[in-house]
């Protein structure tokens, strides 16, 4: 299959939307319930509302409000909330950013302000590289790669998305864990690809 760009004019702040089947593969493999999550990057809420719905207490904040409220905004790559709310886990497709430079920021400080689980929605690539390693290799924490066999459509009106993503999984701090690799896609949650 061929990685071709998408038609889509950006802008500043931009709202990518994740599908609900993208956040049931994560929660599939690490359940939520009972859990008070912190979705930083919430956009519309539609990853907020699938944690919701499967039980966990959720705190969102984004940068800009889009069409729903937030619990705070604030830029998570650059402020740090006076209250930051009291968590069990941070879930989140944060910004990416150009070669991928606010994901790694945002995945450093996730991993720094959150002691329990830290799970985000990255390009399925984002694990290569020397310059993560910190991340990755010689992070004990590092946990799971859960890689989407199917494409998420980011857009209204896109037929399917450009490129290949990934959640990745930190455990809480404490415990070492030995990192592993599953695989989780639409038809696993019972929708036609």
């Amino acid at each position: 299959m061929t990685v071709v760009a998408s038609n889509y004019a950006r802008k500043e702040n931009d709202l990518y939307q994740t599908e609900p089947w993208a956040t049931e593969a994560l929660i599939r493999q690490f359940p939520v319930r009972g859990m008070t999550v912190w979705e930083p990057a919430a956009g519309n809420h539609l990853m907020a509302d699938v944690l919701r719905d499967h039980g966990a207490s959720v705190c969102t904040s984004d940068i800009a409000v889009y069409d729903r409220p937030h619990n705070a905004i604030f830029d998570f790559l650059l402020d740090r909330p006076h209250d930051e709310p009291s968590i069990q886990a941070i879930i989140t497709n944060p910004p990416y950013g150009k070669s991928n430079r606010d994901a790694v920021k945002f995945a450093r400080l996730a991993l720094e302000r959150c002691d329990g689980l830290v799970a985000l929605l990255l390009t399925a690539k984002f694990d290569f590289g020397k310059t993560r390693t910190d991340l990755f290799r010689d992070n004990p924490r590092f946990w799971a790669k859960i890689a989407l066999v199917d494409r998420i459509q980011w857009f209204p009106g896109d037929s399917s998305g450009t490129e290949d993503h990934a959640w990745y999984v930190w455990g809480p701090k404490g415990a070492v864990y030995s990192p592993r690799i599953i695989w989780e896609g639409r038809e696993l949650f019972g929708e036609a690809a």
